[in-house]
C-alpha cells in the first residue's frame, strides 16, 4: 500500500498541481441548515465570491422533486428551477462552472432537469447511497445524454462493508461519469482511513478517465485534515464551503483550502470579503448555526447521522451534552 502511495502522491510544497479543481458547494450544503431559504443577494455575493476567487465550479442547489418536496414547504434552492439560477448567473459569462446536486429516488430528473442546450447548468453530480446504485446509473445516463458533465457523490461510504464498497466502485466507473466523490457524511474518518479509501477510489477509477474526489464534513474538526489528505495521495477533485458553512458541523472550510494550494488562480481575498459582508451578519442574527459543536463531535466519534445531534441543538437543552451522550450509549 505504502508503494502505491508513493507513486500515486504528486506535487512538493514548492509547486502546485494545475489538474486540482475545487466546488464550492456552500448554497446546496448550507441550504440544508435553513431548508433553503438564502435570499438572492446572498447567493448571488457567493457567486460573485467564487468568480473572483477563481474557484472551478458552484454548486447551487438541488433538483428536489416536487412531489416528495412541497414548494411551499421549502426554499427555492431546494429545487434550482432555471429561471431562478439564472436570476442569479444570468448565461454564467465566466469560466465558473454551475453545478446542481440530484438525489437518487428524490429527483424527478426525466422532467426537471434540463437538456443541456436549454440550461445554464453545467455538472449534475447524482448522490446516491449505496443501495440506491440503480437509480443512480439510471440518472447518470440521463444527465449524459442531455449533454452534461456527470459526477456521483457515494454517500455515508463509513458505514458500507470493504467489500460491498468496491463492488459499488467496480460499477459506477463503468458508467459515464467524470468524477466519483468519497463523502464522509458522517464526518467520522480520520487521516489514515482517507488515505486508504482514496487509494481503493484511485485504484477503480485507475484508466477510465475519472477523478477522484473528496466532500469531507467538520464533525471531529478534521474536514480540512482529510482533504489535504485525499488531494496528497492524489484526489483532484476537493470539495469546500466558505466559512464552513453546511449540516450540522459543516465542511472544509474554503478558505483554508485557497490558503494551502498554491495555484495562483486561486485568490483568498474575495472569499474572506465575503465572509465579512454577508456571513458574519448572518451569523451574528443567530438564526442559524454550523459549525463544530459536541453534539456533532459525539456522532462523527460514533459513526452515526448527526440529525440526532441536529435535533438536540435545536431542542430546549442543546448545550446538556452528557445527557446527549448517554443518549447516544443507550442507541448503539
Amino acid at each position: 500500500m505504502e508503494h502505491i502511495k508513493d507513486q500515486l502522491a504528486k506535487g512538493t510544497w514548492l509547486t502546485y498541481r494545475p489538474e486540482i479543481k475545487i466546488l464550492d458547494c456552500t448554497i446546496r450544503d448550507g441550504g440544508l441548515i435553513n431548508d433553503h431559504g438564502f435570499e438572492d443577494g446572498f447567493v448571488k455575493a457567493v457567486y460573485k465570491a467564487c468568480v473572483a476567487a477563481g474557484i472551478d465550479a458552484m454548486e447551487i442547489g438541488y433538483k428536489a422533486d416536487k412531489k416528495i418536496f412541497a414548494p411551499a414547504q421549502h426554499g427555492e434552492w431546494k429545487f434550482c428551477d432555471e429561471d431562478m439560477i439564472r436570476r442569479i448567473v444570468g448565461d454564467n459569462p465566466t469560466d465558473l462552472k454551475i453545478s446542481v446536486m440530484a438525489d437518487a429516488e428524490r429527483t424527478d430528473y426525466h422532467n426537471d432537469i434540463l437538456p443541456k442546450s436549454e440550461s445554464v447548468v453545467d455538472i449534475v453530480r447524482v448522490a446516491t447511497y449505496i443501495h440506491q446504485i440503480p437509480t443512480a446509473l439510471n440518472m447518470i445516463k440521463d444527465a449524459h445524454d442531455k449533454g452534461y458533465l456527470v459526477t456521483v457523490n457515494l454517500m455515508a461510504i463509513s458505514v458500507v462493508q470493504e467489500r460491498e464498497l468496491a463492488e459499488a466502485l467496480e460499477i459506477l466507473t463503468q458508467s459515464p461519469i467524470c468524477s466519483i466523490y468519497i463523502v464522509d457524511s458522517y464526518g467520522s474518518y480520520y487521516s489514515e482511513q482517507i488515505r486508504d479509501i482514496t487509494l481503493m477510489f484511485l485504484k477503480a477509477a485507475q484508466g477510465k478517465n475519472i477523478e477522484v474526489g473528496i466532500h469531507a464534513h467538520n464533525n471531529q474538526m478534521l474536514a480540512y485534515a482529510n482533504t489535504i489528505e485525499a488531494l496528497i495521495v492524489g484526489a483532484n477533485r476537493l470539495d469546500a464551503t466558505i466559512n464552513g458553512m453546511g449540516r450540522g458541523a459543516g465542511n472544509c472550510p474554503l478558505e483554508l483550502l485557497l490558503g494551502f494550494l498554491k495555484n495562483p488562480k486561486f485568490q483568498l481575498r474575495p472569499v474572506l470579503e465575503c465572509i465579512s459582508e454577508v456571513f458574519v451578519p448572518l451569523e451574528k442574527k443567530g438564526e442559524i448555526e454550523w459549525g463544530y459543536r459536541i453534539p456533532y463531535m459525539l456522532t462523527g466519534q460514533m459513526n452515526v447521522h448527526p440529525r440526532a445531534a441536529i435535533k438536540m441543538r435545536a431542542g430546549d437543552t442543546p448545550d446538556d451534552y452528557a445527557a446527549f451522550y448517554d443518549q447516544l450509549i443507550e442507541e448503539e
